[in-house]
């Protein structure tokens, strides 16, 4: 027998209406959010940042390839790694199916990180992604942007809390190819820009929890019986699409 609270039909229903109410709330809350959002100050992008693509170099303002929005995902792939992040890799899935649509709104989405352009080809390929991955190797846009760091610099923070870790950190190092402050090097996030003027604003920056918007499953998944189900064990469970049943 189940440990769940359990009811009848109609104490369902009502139940149900009484959380509707509150998703309701929710969505139009999230929605003034959007707003705000839209109504940040733009900041003037003074660096010319070139960045290492599939057709050679490009400038920031050339990334947005004709249209006046740029989306970019920091992607957890640095110097020292043989392998994209589990985890960043599991969002580059939801994501490229979605690209035509994002274009069809004024949108160019592409991806960015630290590895050499040859590195972020071969992964890109073996998992079967089609969107746009550039290279900022021999450039300071991610670290200006806050999202990558010297292995000076990360194992100054990193060794004083090494025990305090969660587990996915030590697991997505190893599965990276790569030790805890090479890991650590690099953090996921989402930037976005427009083209105005000819000249490139940034205007939204978000990180850690704030790229759960474009992990759809935990969406899907928090309307599951179960949640996440993820316990103290969190994100323990991804892993790359071509990986699951491996073990």
């Amino acid at each position: 027998m189940t440990s769940h609270t359990t009811g009848t039909h109609e104490e369902w229903l009502a139940a149900r209406e009484e959380l509707l109410a509150r998703e309701k709330e929710h969505t139009r809350q999230g929605d003034e959010l959007a707003r705000q959002r839209r109504e940040l100050p733009w900041a003037r992008v003074e660096k010319e940042y070139r960045f290492d693509t599939d057709d050679g170099t490009r400038t920031l303002s050339e990334l947005f390839d004709g249209r006046s929005q740029l989306l970019v995902y920091h992607f957890m792939f640095g110097p020292s790694y043989q392998a994209g992040c589990p985890t960043c890799s599991s969002i580059a899935d939801g994501v490229n199916g979605i690209v035509p649509h994002l274009n069809a709104r004024d949108a160019t989405m592409l991806f960015v990180s630290q590895a050499p352009v040859a590195k972020l080809q071969a992964y890109k390929h073996r998992m079967g992604w089609s969107f746009p991955w550039v290279s900022s190797a021999n450039g300071e846009f991610n670290v200006d942007l806050g999202f990558s760091s010297s292995e000076e610099q990360t194992r100054e923070w990193v060794t004083p809390m090494l025990e305090q870790l969660p587990p996915v950190a030590r697991r997505n190092a190893r599965e990276s190819g790569t030790d805890v402050v090479g890991y650590l090097t690099q953090s996921q996030g989402f930037s976005a820009f427009v083209l105005d003027d000819r000249a490139v604003y940034q205007t939204y920056s978000t990180g850690a929890r704030g790229v759960e918007f474009l992990m759809g499953y935990y969406a899907i998944l928090d309307r599951a019986p179960k949640g996440r189900d993820e316990g103290d064990g969190f994100q323990l469970w991804i892993r790359r699409h071509d990986e699951y049943g491996s073990e």
